[in-house]
């Protein structure tokens, strides 16, 4: 069953991206990860909490290959990086 991580993102600073995004990639790749949804101007249609900068969705095949990700070693300094320059709330979802 697929599984799915969303994350809301708020940017404090911009210096990480770009370093984050060539990297990431071939890692999402290696777990069978997809960006389904990046939306830099996300819509509020309920509730009142801050709207975060970007809205991402990935999709994996399951949530062993979404948690592998999450652990990959050579992903905890990327993760480092995402932090210093920015806040997320993310969840692990699995779907139909």
């Amino acid at each position: 069953m697929a599984a799915y991580i969303s994350y809301e993102t708020t940017i404090t600073d911009v210096s990480w991206r770009e370093e984050y995004g060539v990297k990431v990639k071939p890692l999402l790749e290696r777990h069978g990860g997809k960006v389904l949804i990046r939306d830099n101007a996300p819509q509020r249609v309920e509730g009142e909490r801050g709207l975060p900068t970007v809205v991402i969705v990935i999709e994996f095949p399951d949530r062993a290959a979404a948690d592998a990700w999450r652990n990959d070693p050579e992903y905890q300094p990327l993760l480092k990086l995402r932090q210093s320059g920015s806040t997320a709330e993310a969840v692990l979802v699995e779907g139909l």
